[in-house]
Order: structure tokens, then C-alpha cells, then sequence
């Protein structure tokens, strides 16, 4: 679990978007942390608040998304047994007239498959407990900040193989976790460029993300750093 269950319900709250006011225009993410994915990523939001459905809905506002939107606690199950794959559902833990474990039994049964984001404006121990034995991606307490929100489910999906780094993201992440650890070395580009047979132009390129390295490259460039290949991509990730 990518959280500290503890950490979570006595944490002093940042400044956080109101949640009855209209949701702002979603900002484009950054482009170190640019995604992608192969088709449609659908998703089911569980609310009974319609206005928090709509604010959750417009933080998720991307291309490759598909949401879906159910605020009437009486058709949740309808909605998890209709057929429809989902992805991920964003499920408020509190809907009147049904129990948490009730919709977790009807999501193992009806979409296994689907990673769980859990809201809650009634944080306690013991729901925590459940959302982890329900093995859900995250819990986060209402109020929340949008943003939040929206890495929690970019990361969750991320973790899941269904998005994945662009690859001029990709070419900017790797130039920057090479350029970092060259710094920490006290290595220059000249050194760099001795110790690896690369040109110092196409290793600043490299660094700068603009141009890729080939296999052979990034193995030359890690054996003059001191590190594996896979440990350059864990930072990467990591990042």
C-alpha cells in the first residue's frame, strides 16, 4: 500500500479546493510526468453527491478517459454488473442505504479487474482497514485538493501498465536522472564524454532530453556513472 494508513487520519490538511465551488479547468500535466495510453481508460464514479461526481468527473478531464457517473446509490450495483469494463472506479465509502463491504463484494464479483479509489468525508480506522483488506489504491478525505486526486488515479493506472511515460517525457526524465547523478559524481561532460567514448555534444542532448540514446549508449553512460541500467530506470520512475 503506497500509503500510511495512520499518517492519513491525523495529518494537518493543506489549503484545499472547495468543493462546492465550480471545479477549475484542468492544467495539462507537466511534461517530466506526460502520459499516454493505448485506448480508452474507463471510469466509474460512485457518489451521491452529483456535484462532487461533477467535480471529480472535470479533475479528470483527459482524452484518453472515458467517465461515467452514477450519484444514485440504488443503481450502483445495476451499474457494476451491467457488463461495462472498468478500469477504475472512484467510490465515495459512505453511500446512504448500502454498506462499504456490500459495493466491494459487488466490485470483486462484477469488476475484478478494477483498481479502487476510496473518498471518504468520514475518515476513521476502521474504514481504512476495510479499504485495505478490499485492497484499494487510495484513500483520500473529503475535502480534497484536485490535483491531489488527480495523481493519485494517474499514479494508480500508471502502477497498472495502463499509462505509460511519452517518450519525449521519457527522453526528459532519463537526461535529467543521468545529469543528476553525473553532478553528484562531480563529473563534467568532458569527463563524461573520456570515460564513455560518446561525444560531449550528443551526451549534452542526451541530458538536455532531445535526443535518445540507444541501449549500447545508456549501458556506456551507467558503467561511467557506477550504476546498472535498472537502477537508472527506477529513478526514473521513482521520479
Amino acid at each position: 500500500m503506497p500509503y500510511d494508513i495512520e499518517d492519513r487520519l491525523t495529518q494537518t490538511p493543506k489549503p484545499l479546493y472547495p468543493i462546492m465551488t465550480p471545479p477549475p479547468k484542468p492544467q495539462a500535466m507537466p511534461a517530466s510526468r506526460e502520459l499516454q495510453s493505448s485506448g480508452d481508460i474507463h471510469i466509474l464514479i460512485l457518489d451521491d453527491d452529483p456535484h462532487t461526481c461533477a467535480v471529480i468527473q472535470a479533475a479528470l478531464n483527459n482524452r484518453d478517459f472515458v467517465t461515467e457517473v452514477v450519484s444514485d446509490p440504488m443503481m450502483v450495483e445495476s451499474a457494476l454488473s451491467s457488463g461495462r469494463r472498468y478500469h477504475l472506479i472512484v467510490l465515495d465509502y459512505v453511500l446512504p442505504g448500502l454498506e462499504a463491504e456490500q459495493v466491494f463484494g459487488w466490485i470483486r464479483d462484477h469488476q475484478p479487474d478494477a483498481n479502487i479509489v476510496v473518498v471518504t468525508g468520514y475518515p476513521s480506522v476502521d474504514s481504512a482497514i476495510n479499504c485495505l483488506r478490499a485492497k484499494t489504491c487510495d484513500y483520500l478525505t473529503k475535502p480534497f485538493q484536485i490535483e491531489q486526486l488527480r495523481e493519485i488515479v494517474y499514479r494508480c493506472l500508471e502502477s497498472q501498465g495502463l499509462l505509460r511515460m511519452t517518450e519525449d517525457a521519457l527522453k526528459e526524465a532519463l537526461g535529467a536522472a543521468i545529469r543528476e547523478r553525473r553532478k553528484a559524481l562531480a563529473l563534467t561532460l568532458s569527463n563524461m564524454s573520456d570515460r564513455t567514448g560518446v561525444s560531449l555534444g550528443y551526451l549534452s542532448q542526451i541530458e538536455l532530453g532531445k535526443n535518445s540514446a540507444s541501449i549500447e549508449t545508456l549501458y556506456r553512460i551507467c558503467l561511467a556513472l557506477g550504476m546498472k541500467m535498472s537502477e537508472l530506470f527506477q529513478s526514473v520512475q521513482r521520479a
